[in-house]
């Protein structure tokens, strides 16, 4: 193979992968769902060759997972591993808004006031894919006003799992509540405060993932060490969080 013929079918693959990416964030591949090389290969008039690196790099990203003589299926992520992506998340997303508060202008408030006002019209409405897309640009704009573009490769690596996850996977998820958890991180950017937006991502973060791990099924043991066996995976993620040192006071006994 040719070094051209080498990066055009390199090119041909991240296509193939952002198209996938979409179609099992739409909801068009749920969780369990087989994804077949030659039907693929067929609805984008591709070669399999192609197909087939795209789902070696979705399943790099834990989006889908592969074995032999059964092909590719998109994952189920387990109530760990949720959690697991969430602890990271809150990290990079808290790294990323004290970058984003110097650069944050009235515009910039106004377009994640937006989201938040869509992902609110969505869950009253049952649009569940709106305001999975509206969440997901929400977070995704704090992050890109980072301008830290490493951060944002490693941030959208977590992405496309966690919100596979809520989409699709966990049943009965109070979609209001979703909603309405952005609103406090919201108040806290209008302050500027990196402190104070820090924290109040953390405290996001830990109240959607307990909110998540207390309608998961079948609850994870804990980690060694990390609470008494049996315990639900809630009630561990409330502790953890109540580990970390409160660096945010109540935002009504801030200044406007």
């Amino acid at each position: 193979m040719t070094r051209d013929a080498a990066i055009s079918r390199s090119v041909l693959s991240d296509k193939v992968k952002d198209r996938l990416l979409q179609e099992i964030l739409d909801g068009r591949y749920p969780p369990g769902a087989r994804i077949v090389e030659t039907r693929v290969a067929r609805e984008l008039g591709t070669s399999q060759a192609p197909v087939r690196e795209a789902l070696r790099d979705l399943e790099a990203l834990g989006v889908v997972e592969t074995a032999a003589f059964r092909g590719a299926r998109v994952r189920r992520p387990s109530a760990d591993e949720l959690l697991e992506a969430f602890a990271i998340r809150a990290e990079l997303e808290s790294l990323g808004a004290r970058l984003a508060i110097p650069r944050l202008t009235d515009e910039d408030l106004r377009v994640l006031a937006e989201y938040v006002d869509e992902m609110r019209r969505a869950a009253d409405a049952g649009d569940y894919y709106a305001e999975a897309t509206a969440d997901a640009a929400f977070h995704g704009r704090i992050v890109a006003l980072a301008g830290n573009a490493t951060l944002e490769r490693v941030w959208r690596t977590l992405e496309p799992f966690s919100r596979t996850y809520i989409t699709m996977v966990v049943p009965g998820v109070d979609r209001r509540r979703i909603a309405d958890l952005h609103a406090p991180v919201l108040a806290a950017l209008r302050l500027r405060d990196p402190e104070v937006v820090s924290a109040v991502l953390h405290e996001h973060f830990a109240d959607t993932a307990a909110m998540l791990a207390s309608l998961w099924a079948g609850p994870a043991a804990p980690a060694a060490g990390d609470g008494p066996p049996g315990e639900p995976p809630a009630v561990q993620v409330r502790r953890r969080a109540r580990r970390a040192p409160d660096l945010a006071p109540s935002l009504a006994e801030r200044p406007a």
